[in-house]
């Protein structure tokens, strides 16, 4: 079977296809491209068409390949974490704007954010909190894999930084509703790192009322949200006693993130 045979064989979008091939092939995209008529061995036909039926039963293309590109960074990633996604970024940009000697990223996941600000930020002490054991595996196994150091600490949010302070707190939350009907296309994922009780907030809740004591003075908290819970997650900033309250919008105009100052 050629490639072009493969690719036109496997009943998925063509950006998908082109990308599971290459990665079983080790071709990059634009050799498949230009090489189309190319015989491709038994083997990398067989793994090609057990990655396509996984893909086809729904499961997402970051765990099938077992890796993910976050803010320049290649991340290995597995069901026990979710899959970052682009939006995320702005958190590390917004983190990225202040000036910091030390920072707590919470719920830290595969360590996406952590490690994106480490790269930045090389002499800054950066803190990974995640009450997940199976997640901090990944983590650890991430910064390893870019070359940072982070210290990584077993907990659900502040419980592993008792008496310390940070210059600036981020945190991509769960912040999806119980019944949310979005959540039938996130199976694959990790439901401990998506849902947060019935209106999505329990989690930010939690995050803002502890958050002023972990704050140094004139430190600030950074939030992930959902989609219209932007006023309801400055309200809670602003009844923490937070300053400076503000959100700011992702790529596609959705404001995503909000935060405030101590």
């Amino acid at each position: 079977m050629t490639v072009q045979q493969a690719l036109s064989a496997s009943g998925l979008d063509a950006r998908e296809a082109r990308l599971l091939l290459a990665e079983v092939s080790g071709f990059s995209q634009a050799s498949l491209i230009a090489s189309s008529e190319r015989q491709l061995p038994d083997r990398i036909e067989k793994s090609f068409f057990e990655f396509t039926s996984r893909r086809k039963k729904g499961e997402p293309v970051a765990y099938i390949v077992g890796h993910k590109e976050f803010y320049g960074l290649d991340l290995v990633v597995n069901p026990a974490v979710l899959i970052p996604r682009p939006e995320t970024e702005l958190l590390v940009e917004l983190a990225l704007r202040s000036d910091f000697s030390n920072m707590a990223d919470l719920g830290t996941g595969s360590g996406a954010i952590a490690i994106a600000i480490k790269r930045h930020r090389p002499n800054a002490r950066v803190v990974g909190v995640e009450a997940s054991a199976a997640a901090l595996v990944v983590a650890q196994r991430n910064a390893v894999k870019n070359a940072v150091e982070i210290e990584f600490r077993h907990g659900r949010w502040f419980e592993p930084l008792s008496g310390e302070l940070f210059d600036v707190i981020v945190a991509n939350p769960p912040y999806v509703a119980a019944g949310d009907p979005h959540l039938a296309a996130l199976g694959f994922e990790p439901r401990e790192a998506l849902v947060a009780g019935s209106d999505g907030l329990a989690a930010i809740r939690d995050i803002v009322r502890q958050a002023p004591a972990f704050l140094a003075r004139g430190g600030r908290l950074l939030l992930e949200h959902g989609i219209g819970q932007e006023k309801a997650v400055c309200a809670l900033l602003a009844s923490a006693g937070l300053e400076e309250i503000a959100t700011w919008p992702d790529l596609a105009g959705i404001p995503r993130v909000s935060g405030g100052k101590r």
